[in-house]
């Protein structure tokens, strides 16, 4: 039986850890969006997209649960992609989107 196999497997949780995304993400290329819609579609439409991108930067980084996402761990991984600190509204719907892809 290999050594590792031995080794009891650790019990920390990973809550506290802070999110450190692999380095450099690169800007994304942006295309214009349909004109002709209301306001509000082009709002939501852009919060669904940052969502999904920082949703990928955490889940990158070894944030896998939902509950270990908090608003200030969602802002870090902002921060270090290079995007605006999200409201609380795009948090929550990134926590949705992590529950989704479990």
């Amino acid at each position: 039986m290999p050594a590792a196999a031995l080794k009891p497997k650790s019990t920390r949780s990973t809550a506290h850890r802070a999110a450190q995304p692999d380095l450099p993400y690169e800007p994304v290329n942006k295309r214009p969006l349909p004109p002709g819609r209301p306001r509000d579609w082009y709002v939501t439409h852009n919060r669904r997209l940052k969502a999904m991108r920082l949703a990928i930067a955490l889940l990158d980084s070894g944030v896998y649960v939902p509950n270990q996402a908090r608003n200030e761990t969602i802002r870090g991984a902002a921060q270090l992609i290079g995007v605006h600190p999200p409201s609380d509204t795009t948090c929550h719907m990134v926590r949705a989107l992590m529950r989704y892809a479990r």
